[in-house]
């Protein structure tokens, strides 16, 4: 191998735990059939022996706060009501009525006591045990003992999130999500809220848009306006179970961009942001990255605020967890981004983009989610209210911003060429390690 994608000095000299380099794992070098992209009989196999028996994410802990708070989780073929029990635990059941099979709820979220199918008015509690059979005595007892309960499964939750999983088979939340979960928790997710929800429908498989946002090799020839601000020189890490993390430095130049001193619009942005005025620094592009962790340092300490348990990329890179099998979230001391890549329900080709950014919101001057996630100032940053999902279909703008249109508007475009008798499968570098490591795990799912 001529390249280790653990060689670029991201951290430079830090000897902070967070920023410590992951054991190396080597996946190979095999070239995958670009079937897994196209096949119906594959993405029926995924379903089964991979969605059916792993922990999905379903959402925030923010959006189930209180005791009858429920939120809806469409994924594949299915739908499940995710609800917050009296006793402050969680529940899933399949949105399903065991009378006729009517769906119990249909909007995305609510708060009640009991649910009631919309059909024949059947009741269950919040923890799926019925509570009324409409005109229970035509009923023969024989046929209700058949059972009249929801249909429940796993849900856990942890570091701010909730899961849901249905298999007994799996091992408990924690333990699955055991090789990144520490990580995970520095950010404190559980003390933030959702600010923008949105949805978006795109017309590739669902592991295409795994791809696209598991690197960043592409960044310069996708979102060239990022060229001056984004780099590409990263710091990969794989681990156990398909999991991984990149640090994607910012404030500092992309290695393709010919500007590797000057302080460029988008770098000052940054500078800004971070309370340190461009006009007057006097340090460099490469100096700028220290720069915003040291002036975030300052802030944080003036506002009561405990930075001290981060690292310095931290502060200023976005750091990227893939969870197996479908999530990622992009973490920030300020917010986190959750993206979801959510398979259709019967078409290989198609998939939902579901992504929702979280944000910690401290009442202070100069505090504020990282600028480039593009938070206008309609947006509401106190928690006090949800924010509706936007959700835009098929050949639809997103409306998700700038480079999160252009990886709308590319992915149609890379699906159509997998279906090319020509194309004969993925061609992974090392900056594409992250790739490679989840269709490995993929396929010991698969194989198993």
């Amino acid at each position: 191998m001529n390249y280790d994608p653990r060689s670029w000095a991201v951290h430079k000299d830090s000897e902070h735990p967070f920023d410590r380099h992951a054991e190396p794992i080597d996946n190979g070098s095999e070239r995958p059939d670009p079937s897994r992209y196209t096949s119906k009989e594959f993405f029926d196999r995924e379903w089964e022996k991979v969605f059916t028996k792993t922990w999905l994410l379903a959402g925030p802990s923010s959006d189930l706060q209180e005791a009858g708070d429920w939120f809806k989780f469409d994924i594949g073929p299915e739908s499940f009501i995710v609800v917050r029990l009296n006793d402050g635990s969680l529940a899933a059941h399949y949105n399903v009525c065991p009378h006729r099979g009517s769906q119990l709820v249909t909007t995305e979220m609510g708060s009640q006591d009991s649910f009631t199918c919309p059909f024949h008015s059947w009741q269950f509690g919040l923890d799926g045990s019925n509570i009324k059979v409409t005109d229970e005595e035509t009923f023969r007892p024989e046929v209700l003992c058949h059972g009249t309960d929801l249909s429940t499964i796993r849900a856990d939750e942890a570091a701010g999130l909730v899961f849901i999983c249905m298999s007994d088979e799996a091992p408990p939340l924690k333990e699955y999500l055991a090789p990144i979960l520490s990580l995970i928790e520095t950010y404190e997710i559980d003390k933030m809220h959702v600010v923008q929800h949105r949805r978006s429908d795109w017309a590739a498989n669902w592991k295409g848009g795994i791809d696209a946002f598991y690197e960043s090799y592409h960044l310069h020839a996708i979102h060239p306006q990022t060229m001056g601000v984004i780099d590409d020189r990263t710091h990969i890490d794989l681990y156990e179970r398909g999991f991984s993390r990149q640090f994607v430095p910012m404030a500092q130049p992309n290695s393709h961009f010919s500007d590797q001193e000057g302080i460029n619009p988008g770098i000052a942005m940054l500078l800004k942001d971070a309370g340190v005025d461009p006009d007057s620094f006097e340090g460099t592009a490469q100096e700028s990255r220290a720069a915003v962790a040291l002036a975030k340092r300052k802030r944080a300490k003036e506002m009561g605020l405990d930075y001290d348990r981060f690292s310095d990329a931290q502060l200023t890179d976005s750091t990227i967890f893939g969870l197996f099998p479908n999530a990622q979230i992009g973490c920030h001391p300020e917010a986190v981004f959750l993206h979801r890549f959510k398979p259709y329900e019967d078409d290989p080709e198609k998939f939902t983009y579901d992504t929702t950014i979280m944000y910690r919101h401290v009442d202070a001057p100069g505090y504020g989610a990282p600028g480039w996630m593009g938070l206008g100032d309609e947006v509401d940053l106190t928690g006090a209210t949800r924010p509706e999902i936007a959700h835009t279909g098929l050949g639809e703008p997103p409306g998700m911003g700038e480079v999160l249109d252009q990886d709308s508007d590319l992915l149609p475009s890379v699906q159509k060429g997998a279906r090319s008798r020509g194309f004969r499968g993925p061609l992974w570098c090392e900056q594409e390690a992250r790739l490679r490591h989840f269709h490995v795990e993929l396929d010991r799912w698969l194989e198993s």
